[in-house]
């Protein structure tokens, strides 16, 4: 198994050189707006974009000096315009860039979010459409419960998913939103027009209000929506763990040719690839908490939420990214043992079809607590004496079944009969 991945080009999105490019498309476009409504000379405004240009490392230089990263941003920028440079910032606060920037580095991101989306759920569809009537146990309480298949055990992850997938384009819808509308959002020195052909040329919504910024629910939202992802990653994750497990080894992640479970011992194969994504979901839950703690800021801002957010964001949006084709990968590459799966419905020569013979019992005339009775006494001796549940029916006299109805109830596929309605709701 070769797991085959890239991070650049969601890191890139996040990366210094980037931040600073959104920030100068914010800045140009508001003085494209500005010209638009005719209040700038359009041709020089068009100079000002071919000009507009930053250097890194002059922009570092200059923040060392006054300790402000839009200012010395912006200082850099204008040493490359001349004259044009009366044209930039006019009427705006530092946020105003900031936020309206940060807006288009999620929505980029968000694109790649969805995409990882769609081709990790196209891959489970597969694994279903594979396994549709691949029968194995279902288990609750992690005990042998009743027969299922493995395919409709992935139709689950599929709605899971896919309800994430529709939550996760709604945060993204909701946090598309721009504001140019200076020092506490009160377009003291701009109008509201600027901001409404500003985010419109962006792809942005203006913000309905904003204050110095815009208000952090929107964040936290879209953050909970990325630990949401994260934790179903988990939950399917925790599940392959548990039926790679020597015990059950009902499936394994793909194994490398090459590959070593073990420094001291050979035999191992791990799991280790789910493992990796459930550690990766705590991280991303935890600085999904730090959005919600960056809500309540002091009257129209402070920035407590500004140095948490330079590592909140970028990080859960690429470790998001990284899980996503990740768990793609498992799902592609997972080993399915179809003969173990059989195997362990029929432990103990098939106490799972308990239910089915008390409900023949009841149907034959015997109360409920009576029947209840005599299943579990015959499933308890099979399961605690490493017996055969079926053999121990057809030898107790008060069982008032015959061998041919014992056979009947034992028919594994009498509990598939509706897999093709719960595959017509979950894949069309």
């Amino acid at each position: 198994m070769i797991e085959r991945y890239s991070r650049e080009e969601m890191k890139k999105i996040w990366d210094l050189q980037s931040k600073f490019q959104y920030y100068l498309d914010v800045e140009i476009a508001v003085a494209e707006a500005y010209a638009q409504l005719g209040t700038f000379p359009k041709e020089e405004i068009s100079q000002l974009r071919q000009k507009a240009k930053f250097d890194l490392k002059r922009i570092d230089e200059i923040e060392a000096e006054v300790r402000h990263d839009v200012i010395a941003f912006l200082t850099c920028v204008n040493e490359s315009l001349g004259d044009l440079a009366k044209y930039m910032h006019v009427g705006m606060t530092s946020s105003d860039v900031i936020d309206t920037a940060f807006a288009l580095q999620i929505q980029d991101s968000g694109k790649l979010i969805k995409k990882d989306l769609d081709n990790t759920i196209q891959s489970l569809k597969d694994l279903a459409n594979k396994h549709k009537n691949t029968v194995c146990i279902g288990r609750s309480h992690g005990i042998h419960a009743e027969v299922m298949t493995f395919g409709v055990k992935i139709c689950s992850w599929i709605d899971i998913l896919e309800r994430q997938r529709d939550n996760f384009e709604h945060a993204l819808e909701q946090i598309r939103v721009g504001q140019i509308s200076g020092p506490v959002g009160t377009y003291s020195n701009i109008s509201p027009e600027v901001e409404e052909v500003t985010c419109e040329n962006l792809g942005l919504k203006p913000a309905r209000i904003s204050t110095q910024i815009i208000a952090r629910d929107y964040h936290a939202y879209f953050m909970q929506s990325l630990a949401l992802i994260a934790s179903v990653i988990e939950q399917f994750s925790t599940e392959i763990r548990h039926l790679q497990r020597t015990e059950v080894l009902e499936v394994e992640e793909g194994f490398g040719k090459n590959q070593k479970g073990s420094s001291a011992m050979p035999h191992k194969k791990n799991p280790v690839l789910s493992e990796n994504l459930c550690g990766l979901a705590r991280v991303v839950r935890a600085n999904s908490i730090v959005a919600l703690e960056n809500i309540p800021l002091w009257h129209e801002r402070d920035i407590s939420h500004s140095s948490a957010e330079r590592i909140i964001f970028p990080d859960s949006l690429i470790l998001v990214d990284f899980m996503l084709n990740r768990f793609n990968s498992v799902v592609q590459n997972l080993v399915v043992h179809e003969k173990n799966m059989l195997k362990n419905t029929d432990k103990f020569g098939g106490i799972v079809f308990s239910q089915k013979v008390l409900l023949k019992l009841v149907e034959k005339g015997l109360t409920r607590e009576d029947a209840y009775h005599l299943v579990q006494r015959n499933a308890l001796n099979a399961f605690e004496n490493d017996g055969d549940f079926k053999a121990n029916l057809l030898n107790d006299s008060e069982i008032k079944l015959t061998h041919d109805e014992i056979e009947e109830i034992f028919n594994k596929y009498e509990f598939l009969k509706n897999i093709d309605k719960i595959y017509s709701r979950v894949i069309k």
